[in-house]
């Protein structure tokens, strides 16, 4: 019973990542088609923020440098959005939201690589992914019925 909930949990955040992943399209493609549309568009961001939170799913970096932290727009350079280069001794972008005036700055170095990109974090997570197959495979039968053995 317990692998079943584990396995029904895993595709429930499956869905869950196909639901954020459309929301981040369709603010996209409102957008797109009209630029004077961002209230939906802020909705669409809303929701996807708050399905986010509410299953504590991370987001990709990608994600959330598009997203206006107090107003949860869609960040797009000239559209809702300015854009501005800052250099002091190292360079960042500095986006500013037209809705609210929230500032992000941004690192521009191109040297710089995130954490989630790293090899150590991609084995660190394969490791960890291990380990939870590891401990479901116990609770498994470990022959099903009709199966040959070789």
């Amino acid at each position: 019973l317990t692998t079943l909930s584990a396995h029904s949990n895993k595709f429930n955040y499956k869905e869950a990542y196909q639901r954020l992943n459309y929301l981040y399209q369709a603010a996209h493609c409102v957008l797109a088609q009209n630029p004077e549309n961002v209230e939906l568009a802020r909705f669409y961001c809303f929701s996807q923020k708050t399905i986010a939170k509410r299953l504590v799913l991370r987001q990709d970096p990608s994600v959330k440098r598009t997203l206006c932290k107090r107003c949860c727009s869609l960040l797009i350079p000239g559209v809702t959005a300015t854009t501005r280069q800052k250099r002091n001794k190292t360079r960042f972008t500095v986006m500013r939201c037209l809705s609210c005036g929230q500032r992000k700055t941004l690192l521009n170095n191109p040297d710089y690589c995130l954490w989630a990109d790293r090899a150590e974090a991609q084995l660190e997570q394969q490791k960890q992914k291990d380990t939870k197959n590891d401990g479901s495979q116990t609770s498994k039968p470990s022959s099903a019925p009709g199966a040959t053995s070789t």
